[in-house]
């Protein structure tokens, strides 16, 4: 039975953000049974993507921090010991104001928290950073998707450098946030031996990565861009295999 609605207190109450859509018991982005909510925009434009409806920083529903803790707080008792909240994308780091103040709000009720992000937002640059700092002091769990390693690929996989996002995987490390990191796996673009052997080299270097998943590319989002009438770049790429799958694992150790 869903828990009534709580009453919380009136701090920031007006922070807003545009959101994507919900996933009210989502099982496989953090531990245990989470509340999700997609947050809409974000700046990459993966060729492998399965939700481009969500890059348009305009779309999605407008809510408050407080509306949406408020929504997700209904089911926290699905979530037991281990599951919580879960905010992902889009890229939740272009709405930062808005995220911090739903993790604060979850925090008083001492409710895990999840960011999944791609990190491209990240910068030492003020005022990014220290919102950022104050962000990390509400987290519990980072999910990282580490889409390359090598700059020149990262950008033409996703028209965006990676140097920063390698800063913030580094940042992470120094601080008490654990990390997962996420690799989807694409035939022909990001399952190359010698640059997975690097990202695991990388990932040996950071304090705090407690798991690696490999998260086989699929065409299930396909329609979408059709949709959209944008052209889909990896039409005729196929899904790994299993046994390109278990090559990868081997190599990062899972």
């Amino acid at each position: 039975m869903l828990s009534p609605e709580p009453v919380m207190p009136k701090c920031n109450m007006d922070i807003t953000g545009k959101v994507h859509s919900l996933e009210t018991f989502g099982l496989v982005d953090g531990p245990g049974v989470r509340f999700v909510a997609f947050l809409q925009g974000c700046k990459m434009r993966c060729k492998y993507c399965h939700n481009p409806e969500t890059w348009d920083i305009n779309g999605g529903t407008e809510w408050t921090a407080s509306q949406l803790f408020q929504r997700a707080y209904r089911y926290h008792n699905y979530w037991k010991d281990n599951g919580g909240i879960t905010i992902s994308g889009g890229e939740p780091l272009l709405q930062i104001d808005f995220v911090t103040e739903l993790f604060r709000l979850a925090k008083e009720k001492g409710i895990h928290t999840a960011l999944d992000t791609s990190g491209n937002p990240f910068t030492k640059e003020e005022p990014f950073y220290s919102k950022w700092k104050t962000l990390i002091q509400y987290t519990d769990l980072v999910l990282l998707d580490l889409k390359e390693m090598n700059s020149e690929n990262h950008r033409s996989l996703t028209g965006q450098d990676n140097a920063n996002i390698l800063e913030m995987a580094k940042n992470l490390s120094k601080s008490n946030v654990d990390i997962w990191v996420r690799r989807v796996l694409v035939p022909g673009f990001t399952d190359d031996e010698a640059e997975l052997n690097k990202l695991y080299e990388f990932l040996k270097s950071l304090g705090n990565v407690k798991k690696i998943e490999i998260l086989p590319y699929h065409t299930l989002g396909l329609f979408k861009w059709k949709d959209l009438h944008i052209p889909y770049p990896l039409d005729g790429v196929s899904p790994p295999t299993k046994e390109q799958i278990q090559a990868a694992e081997r190599i990062l150790h899972i």
